[in-house]
This record gives C-alpha cells, sequence and structure tokens, in this order.
C-alpha cells in the first residue's frame, strides 16, 4: 500500500473535501472519519481472508473438478473478481457513500433497482458473518479443543428434530457468543475495529505465509504437474460432498465457487467509504489491492495444498473434511502445528468480524434513506463513539437466525457468493446502460475503455455464477433465490414502490443543507 500518511498530520483540506463530496450527495458527515487508506484495504483483506474461504471452501474445489479447481480454477475466478473490483471501484470513485452498492444502483438504475441491489446485499453480508463464524466454530472445536488439548468432539452432532431438520446446540451457542463479542468491538467505535482489521492484515500475511512453507516444506511430493490435472470428483470420488456425478462442465463450474466464495466482500472498503480519509481514490485502490494480493496468496497456498496431499483420491473421499485429511497427515512438530490452529481460528474471527462491520454500514446507509423496518431506530448514530450502534446489533441477530435456519456451511457459502455477486453486479449493470447517458461525472478511478467490456464480463460472470450456485448440494440457493425474489417483488410493488424515496438527487440535496449542519453540529 505505501506509506501512509498518519491522520491526524493531514491538510485538513482533504477532509474537508470528503466532507464536501458527501455533503454534495445530501448526507451529513456522522461516522468518524479516520480511517487510512491501508485500514480501508485491511478491512476488505480481512473479509475476504484467505485462511477463511482457502480452507473452509477447500472441498468445494477438490471435490468438483480435483487439482485443477482449486488451482487454475482458482486464477480463473480470481480474474473475474478482478474486473468486478475494478468495476466497482470506479463507481465507488464517482459516489464515495456507506452502503455504496445500494447509493449506486440507486443513482444510476433507479430507485427500484438500488432498493433490490440493498436487501441482496444485506442478505448476502449476513450469510458471509453466519458462514463464516460457523467456520470459526468448526475449525475451534476440531483443530483447538480436539487438536491441541485432546477433548473428544467425536459425539459432538447435531440433533436431529426430524422432517429432515437438525439443531447444534453447541454451534449455536458458540455462534451466539461470537457474534456478541464482534458486536461489541463494533459498538464501541470505528478506532477499536480498524486497530484489529490492521492486525488482521498482518495476520493474513504471516500465517498464509508459514502455512505455504509448511506445507511444501512437510509435504508429500513437489509434483508440480498435478496442478493441471482435471478429475471429475462429483458423486462418489468427492465422497458425496455434490451428491449426484455431473458433467465434466459442470463440475469446473462449481468449482469456482471456491475462489468467488474466498475472494468476496471487498464491497467493505466502499461500505466505509464515509471513515476513509480520501475516500474517492484510496476506496477503489484499497478494494483492487485486496482482490489482487487475495488471488495471489490464495493460489500460491492452493498449490502447496495440492502437492502437499499424499493421496489426491484419498483425499477427494474425504469429502467436507479433506483439507483436514492433508493437514492432520502433515508430519508437523506440534508447536507448528498449534501455533496455525490458533492462527487460522483467529484469522476466522476476524474476517467476521469485517464483515460485521460491512453490513451494518450498509443497513445503516439503507435506513438512512428509509428503506428499512425501524429505519428511525437503524439508522441512529452514538454520539458517544461515532459507531451505527442499532444497525450493528440488528447485523448480529439476523445472522444468528441465518445458522439457525440454515446450519450447513455448503449452503450458507453457496447462498453467500451468489448473492453477493449479484449485488455486486446490479450497480455495474445499471452503469452499463447509464454511461455516457445519465452517468458522465467520474471520480479519479476510472477504466476509460475497459469500462464497459469489464461491466459486460461482470454481468455474464454472475450470471453463470448464478447457475453454478444452484447445483445440488447448493440448490437450496434456489429456494432462497425464487422465495426472496418473489418476497421482495411483492413488497416492492405491493408498499415500497409508493413509499419508498431512495437517496436524495435534484432539490432534495440542496433542501438537506440546513439539516446536514445542524446534524454535524449537534455530534461536534
Amino acid at each position: 500500500m505505501g506509506k501512509e500518511t498518519s491522520i491526524t498530520n493531514l491538510d485538513k483540506s482533504v477532509l474537508d473535501d470528503d466532507a464536501k463530496a458527501l455533503h454534495g450527495m445530501g448526507y451529513a458527515q456522522e461516522l468518524s472519519r479516520r480511517m487510512s487508506g491501508f485500514s480501508n484495504f485491511a478491512i476488505s483483506f480481512s473479509l475476504i481472508c484467505v485462511l477463511a474461504g482457502s480452507i473452509t471452501a477447500f472441498p468445494n474445489a477438490l471435490s468438483a473438478g480435483g487439482p485443477f479447481s482449486a488451482t487454475v480454477g482458482w486464477l480463473i475466478g480470481g480474474f473475474f473478481a478482478v474486473v468486478v473490483a475494478c468495476s466497482m471501484g470506479q463507481i465507488a470513485s464517482a459516489y464515495p457513500t456507506a452502503g455504496g452498492l445500494y447509493h449506486w444502483s440507486s443513482i444510476l438504475g433507479g430507485r427500484g433497482w438500488g432498493w433490490t441491489t440493498a436487501w441482496l446485499n444485506i442478505i448476502a453480508l449476513v450469510f458471509v458473518i453466519a458462514s463464516v463464524d460457523v467456520g470459526v466454530f468448526q475449525l475451534f472445536r476440531d483443530m483447538v479443543l480436539g487438536g491441541i488439548f485432546g477433548v473428544d468432539i467425536s459425539g459432538w452432532a447435531a440433533t436431529s428434530l426430524g422432517f429432515g431438520v437438525s439443531f447444534d446446540v453447541r454451534q449455536t451457542i458458540a455462534v451466539i457468543l461470537i457474534l456478541t463479542s464482534q458486536g461489541l468491538f463494533n459498538h464501541f467505535g470505528i478506532r477499536v475495529t480498524t486497530l484489529l482489521t490492521d492486525f488482521s492484515g498482518y495476520l493474513i500475511f504471516v500465517v498464509a505465509v508459514v502455512l505455504t512453507v509448511v506445507m511444501f516444506a512437510f509435504g508429500a511430493t513437489h509434483d508440480f504437474s498435478r496442478i493441471f490435472h482435471f478429475t471429475n470428483n462429483t458423486g462418489h470420488p468427492g465422497g458425496g460432498f455434490y451428491p449426484q456425478a455431473r458433467a465434466p462442465f459442470v463440475a469446473f463450474l462449481v468449482g469456482l465457487l471456491y475462489p468467488l466464495y474466498t475472494i468476496a466482500g471487498y464491497d467493505a472498503s466502499a461500505n466505509t467509504s464515509e471513515e476513509t480519509v480520501n475516500a474517492r481514490s484510496a476506496v477503489p485502490r484499497a478494494m483492487l489491492q485486496a482482490v489482487i494480493w487475495s488471488v495471489v496468496f490464495g493460489f500460491v497456498m492452493a498449490v502447496s495444498f495440492i502437492t502437499a496431499i499424499p493421496d489426491l483420491g484419498a483425499a477427494a473421499r474425504e469429502g467436507a473434511h479433506s483439507w483436514f485429511y492433508l493437514f492432520n497427515h502433515l508430519p508437523l512438530p506440534n508447536t507448528l502445528r498449534h501455533f496455525l490452529a490458533i492462527g487460522l481460528v483467529l484469522g476466522n474471527y476476524l474476517c467476521a468480524l469485517a464483515a460485521v462491520t460491512s453490513t451494518s454500514r450498509m443497513i445503516y446507509a439503507f435506513a438512512r434513506d428509509d428503506g428499512l423496518p425501524f429505519s428511525k431506530a437503524l439508522k441512529s448514530v452514538s454520539h458517544a463513539h461515532r459507531t451505527p450502534v442499532a444497525a450493528i446489533w440488528f447485523t448480529a441477530f439476523f445472522s444468528v437466525a441465518a445458522i439457525l435456519y440454515t446450519p450447513a456451511f455448503a449452503a450458507l457459502s453457496a447462498a453467500s457468493a451468489v448473492f453477493l455477486y449479484i449485488s455486486y453486479a446490479m450497480p455495474i449493470a445499471a452503469g452499463l446502460v447509464a454511461e455516457g447517458k445519465i452517468w458522465r461525472e467520474f471520480g479519479p478511478f476510472t477504466l476509460g475503455r475497459l469500462s464497459k467490456p469489464f461491466a459486460a464480463i461482470t454481468v455474464i460472470g454472475v450470471i453463470v455464477l448464478a447457475y453454478a450456485g444452484m447445483q445440488p448440494p447448493f440448490h437450496v440457493v434456489v429456494n432462497y433465490s425464487i422465495g426472496i425474489f418473489v418476497l421482495l417483488m411483492i413488497i416492492w410493488f405491493g408498499i415500497e414502490r409508493g413509499r419508498f424515496q431512495g437517496p436524495p438527487i435534484g432539490d432534495a440535496i440542496v433542501k438537506r443543507q440546513a439539516e446536514i449542519a445542524k446534524v454535524e453540529t449537534q455530534i461536534g
């Protein structure tokens, strides 16, 4: 990221320019603007967290197209994520607001398009938090309690409630405690969260490097030809992770959920725009760098995993436990094994912490324009901590509800990837149509001639991803998609179309200036 200037030493004109840009979009500077460019990068890098999805979602690739899906598939998915991040960065540079996706979609595609984008993004981020925190519990259970302390966890199974529904009491209690702590860290100010996510950026770097070196040093082979080996492991060869044997091309497509579940959530940089200094330049740069570094680290890690596995077929047959098969068969010294176990659990925890921050800012921004039930409460900001406390606890509550409804990690991860990328594509698609027409003003980060081709690639790629996310065992996503789409359409055409006004535009921005000055005076 280069050398960052201390916020306390910044020329006041930079902060004044940030506030002026925000006022120009009709909003007061309620949140505390103290995030540096590095901190904005760190929150997206932490939410992407290659120590999370690269491990917990590894079976998505190995049980699909084998080594090819885990390595070459990672690069293909990574390239697509870079394209999406570039397109999002261009819009973020023009409209640096909290809850960026919602605001962008509303400005470029209309208030109905923006309203739908906001709901899809909130739902997706809730699934991200739920899936990562379930992963935190499972890693802690298997690698710390079982691996370090020798606790017998063999009997820790979910209780069947009948009708195909199960309930895991331990997992639910653990996730409630985890989310409570993450809510408290967010409650007490962006400074606390920033310190933790900054630390997370360094932690991810250190643990990823150590883990990769360990895999190469203690792994079973250095046969790099493995990474080009495509094996259709759907069905029985992949331990039933994908219960039905599928055609090779479909196997490749579902394997793309591995990189795209992992390399997601980088809209966190945009969602914290109003807390970032020099947001028009810092946010798109941070978003893009978070994705690029994650692609690089994730690819090298994936190569190390594939070369370290003693028996690829045996690992694939472990299905959802394939990465743990690899880790448990590494002849590591206990001290090193324990360091990695604790680092992986902590990295995943901080990933979900960043997701809580991002989600609460989206909810705050949407409520600020009266887009949610109880908007008056959800848009409130603590004067003492300068944080959207109601939105933070709303986020925690619904993340717990998500794991009660869908406790399975595979379904949560697929749903979060699909819904997130759909919400990313919506403002980009709107920009593709609006560019050169109603969208003529750009920020300092622009794509030039690449703008429309990148937007088209995004839209096509998200359609392909949605198809992949609807394959078994992720087919529950189909039910989510249909149910959520129908419900949103009923609410929009039945209620919100005549009520919801969207973000301020035109004369509404001018009329808000007196109210903006009053709010900023009250919060000091």
